[in-house]
């Protein structure tokens, strides 16, 4: 078999020479128009402008000696220039206008033939013509053998296409009685086949690149259909008289071409689905393609033949091996070539939109130009038309609007669409359910209670540690108090404790009360289980009723009243359409509506030409009064078939099942929220109040750290006082039986220098830079939650600067109070000055030995394991259990 060839085939293609003209005086005639109908001075100052102009049209006159870029910007900035002149200087052979300009352009295709008309339209077409075949030559003269300039050429091509494009659009139509090749049928066949040859571009980069024979196939198509198309306009008159037989035979027989290579590509496809049948049919239908089109090759090039020739003993080569593995194996009867579909075709390219690169509208020449009654005309002409064009578009605007207004009254096309399965819901309910089931949804409940319980343990076992470590250290004070008597002057522990002991009995009541919330959490989940189960339903449209054919009917005519319903429907929104489509025919003739060129010509009355160019408006206007007029007819068959509807289908039944179902989700929603901020809340209190009950067991372990120490030393004082031993150092000390400070005082003895500067072995105590919180004046704890809400975490405060304690101060209070109408157990904060020393010279001759207060110590608790999740979208209105 012929296994497609991978090595990009350079094809022949097709370029456009330029139009020829001749040497016209443009500068003089424009500058002695200028002078006689405004000044001598207004030609002064308008002079670099004239000047531009003449160096334009002397650049075009020239042969083509510059490079093709230099000439495209050359035909691109004097086409703007026509465009700007135009609307200016009136150039015709009338004796009050520029009758001394004679445009003389000869015919690209038929040299000796010619157009010379005093009318800037034959200039305008011809420079746009030549654009065009600039745009070609740039394209054939880019090296498609290089992935780069097989671009370049493609986009020329395009651009070309675009340029005859512009033409046939714009200017063939006006310039009339002008040689063949700007007319709209040559222009037309010329973008046809500028097309052709840029999506021949993409077929070389398909085939150059081996993709698939499929893709291969359907560009290659598409190149045919380009090929087909300009070959169809050549075969018609006025082309097929004015055309050298050469250019129809290059086109068919590329046309051809392309259509056997599709084939060919196709057969490819076909042969590796083993679908051998269709393979032989298509290869025939290649072939018998290519043996008519050889019948006139008369001139066409070597190349083109060669590469034919090549495509046609590929498809005979594959058509043999075919037929052979079809009468030996398969066995399959082979389809008429006419039976064949059509192969698929894929287009890759389009023409160049040649709108901007030609937009003249910016343009500042001969700007000041503009005669005073016509810019005045034309505001006024330009407001007749905004009024036109205004109250169509409110005409319109209100059609749309009463159409929507009356659908929504009979509740179409909703009711049709829940008939067939395809159940709507509000916006504003979907999104909330979304953000429901993206939090986790009711049925994520479960594990954020687990986690309060979790949470509310830890806290526990925190306060139970903190409370056991007081009541070791008074245990062993009160023993070592039993066996020393009265010689152990230091206070008694409870004496210290009493604000940590206080403290502690408010966390635990705090504790205890938030239990009590949790416990109305979970009842509040167990009880509406049943009502937010319906948010874990995907999609949530499952959960609402569907609208259901009736079990009995009398004459079975459901369908057909369904299917009319239908039909109106569709017919409804095709007047939807038709007035779409209607108000931007109006913008676009607005658009295109441009008088001014009139004005300056016009030597009549104004409002004659005014309603000759207004009536063009008059058939669009029409258009819209029988749209609206149709629409409320079809609105008045929609309303009646309705109600036919709604009676056989039970529709207001449906209607407030399906109201009571939005109800349910509401209801469902705020209820999901109001469990959720109380569980969010429950959590942040948690795990506040484990930084807060942390922060204290921190103080505690000090404390007993500090009493530990303090005990030894004052149990060897004891022991060398009863062995009769008494030191100098014990004589300057102070008496033991000084006020002990409370948990929270500093030792009134000032350290030495050494002992204030930081160890740089020992950094500081984490707990001794920790945030610290605010307390406020401690009150009397109220029972239960009540209103409202207090903050639980304050802002971190700075660090206070160390004071010594006041003579005779006791221990700080530790404990956050709680706020009268406070939501929540009270959150207790962690104390604000940490790095303490606790104790002080309890007796003669003690001194504190070597202590590091920053070290860590221990007994400190890691920080909290939980953290708190992100809150839940609040609504309007807060309400928790948390609250009482």
């Amino acid at each position: 078999m012929a296994a497609p060839s991978t090595t990009p085939t350079i094809n022949v293609m097709l370029a456009i020479h330029e139009k020829k003209t001749i040497s016209v005086e443009i500068y003089r005639p424009l500058r002695n128009y200028i002078t006689s109908h405004y000044s001598e001075r207004e030609a002064q100052n308008l002079e670099d402008d004239l000047e531009t102009v003449k160096q334009l049209r002397i650049s075009l006159e020239r042969s083509s000696s510059d490079s093709l870029d230099v000439r495209r910007d050359v035909l691109q900035s004097y086409y703007k220039s026509l465009c700007v002149m135009e609307s200016r200087f009136p150039i015709s052979s009338d004796k009050d206008d520029i009758n001394s300009i004679n445009f003389t352009w000869y015919d690209a295709f038929k040299q000796k033939q010619k157009a010379s008309q005093q009318n800037i339209h034959l200039e305008k077409a011809s420079v746009l013509f030549n654009l065009g075949a600039v745009y070609s030559q740039i394209a054939l003269a880019a090296d498609r053998s290089t992935p780069n300039g097989l671009k370049i050429a493609c986009n020329s091509f395009m651009s070309a296409a675009g340029s005859f494009g512009y033409l046939k659009e714009n200017a063939s139509m006006k310039a009339s009685n002008t040689t063949v090749d700007i007319s709209v049928e040559c222009a037309g066949m010329l973008e046809r086949l500028m097309l052709a040859q840029a999506q021949e571009c993409f077929f070389e980069k398909v085939v150059g690149e081996g993709r698939m024979p499929g893709l291969c196939s359907k560009v290659s198509r598409q190149v045919g259909l380009y090929y087909e198309e300009a070959f169809a306009a050549l075969s018609v008159p006025p082309l097929n008289q004015h055309f050298d037989r050469t250019w129809i035979s290059h086109v068919q027989l590329k046309a051809s071409q392309f259509y056997a290579e599709a084939c060919y590509r196709c057969a490819l496809e076909l042969h590796e689905k083993e679908e051998i049948a269709e393979e032989i049919a298509r290869l025939k239908s290649g072939i018998s393609a290519l043996t008519d089109a050889r019948k006139s090759t008369r001139g066409v090039a070597a190349q083109l033949i060669d590469a034919v020739t090549k495509l046609e003993a590929n498809l005979n080569r594959n058509l043999e091996r075919a037929v052979k593995e079809n009468d030996r194996v398969y066995l399959m009867r082979v389809p008429a070539t006419n039976s064949l579909p059509s192969l698929p075709a894929y287009s890759l390219v389009k023409s160049m939109a040649m709108g901007e690169v030609l937009d003249a509208s910016k343009e500042r020449m001969f700007a000041s130009l503009v005669p005073d009654n016509s810019a005045k005309a034309l505001s006024r002409y330009t407001e007749m038309v905004d009024d036109i064009i205004r109250t169509q578009a409110e005409k319109l605007q209100q059609g749309s609007e009463m159409t929507r207004v009356r659908l929504k009254e009979m509740d179409l096309p909703d009711s049709i669409l829940a008939l067939e399965g395809n159940i709507s819901i509000p916006v504003d309910i979907k999104e909330d359910v979304e953000a429901v089931q993206i939090s986790g949804g009711p049925s994520g409940l479960e594990a954020e209670l687990q986690q309060l319980k979790d949470l509310r343990r830890v806290n526990q076992e925190l306060l139970v540690q903190t409370e056991e470590l007081l009541e070791k250290e008074a245990r062993e004070d009160a023993q070592f108090r039993t066996q020393f008597g009265t010689r152990w002057t230091r206070p008694q522990s409870s004496t210290l404790t009493k604000n940590l002991q206080d403290r502690l009995n408010r966390f635990a009541a705090n504790l205890k009360q938030a239990a009590e919330s949790d416990a109305r959490i979970e009842r509040a989940v167990r009880d509406h289980s049943a009502l937010m189960a319906i948010l874990d339903r995907r999609p949530i449209e499952s959960a609402l009723p569907t609208l259901a054919r009736p079990m009995m009917s009398l004459d079975a005519n459901e369908d057909a009243i369904v299917g009319a319903l239908k039909q109106s429907l569709r017919q409804l929104e095709n007047l939807g359409a038709q007035r779409a489509g209607l108000e931007d025919m109006l913008k676009e003739m607005k658009r295109k509506d441009d008088i001014l060129p009139k004005l300056m010509i016009s030597t009549g009355s104004y409002d004659d030409l005014f309603r000759k160019e207004i009536s063009k408006y008059d058939h669009i206007c029409e258009e819209i009064a029988q749209n609206i007029e149709a629409q409320e007819q079809l609105l008045m068959q929609i309303q009646a078939q309705n109600d036919q509807f709604a009676a056989v289908f039970n529709l207001e039944d449906y209607k407030a099942s399906r109201e009571k179902s939005y109800k349910q989700i509401e209801a469902s929603i705020s209820k999901f929220r109001e469990i959720k901020d109380n569980i969010n809340e429950g959590l942040k209190f948690y795990v506040t109040l484990q930084d807060a009950i942390t922060n204290i067991k921190q103080q505690c372990s000090d404390f007993v750290m500090t009493r530990n120490i303090q005990c030894r030393e004052m149990i060897e004082d004891v022991q060398r006082k009863m062995a009769g031993l008494n030191f100098q150092e014990g004589k300057s000390g102070g008496s033991f039986n000084g006020s002990y400070p409370a948990v929270g005082q500093s030792h009134p003895t000032q350290r030495t220098s050494s002992q204030q500067q930081p160890d740089p072995q020992n950094p500081p105590h984490p707990y001794s830079q920790g945030p610290y919180y605010h307390q406020p004046a401690e009150q009397q704890m109220g029972a239960g939650y009540t209103q409202p809400r207090p903050p639980y975490v304050s802002p971190p405060q700075p660090l206070p600067h160390y004071q010594g304690p006041t003579p005779g101060s006791s221990y700080p209070p530790q404990a956050q109070q709680q706020t009268p109408g406070s939501t929540y157990p009270p959150q207790a904060q962690p104390q604000q000055n940490a790095n303490h020393e606790y104790g002080q010279v309890g007796y003669p001759g003690w001194r504190p030995p070597y202590y590091n207060p920053h070290a860590q110590h221990p007994g400190s608790h890691p920080p909290p394991p939980y953290t708190i999740p992100g809150p839940y979208p609040p609504p309007h209105q807060s309400s928790g259990y948390y609250k009482q």
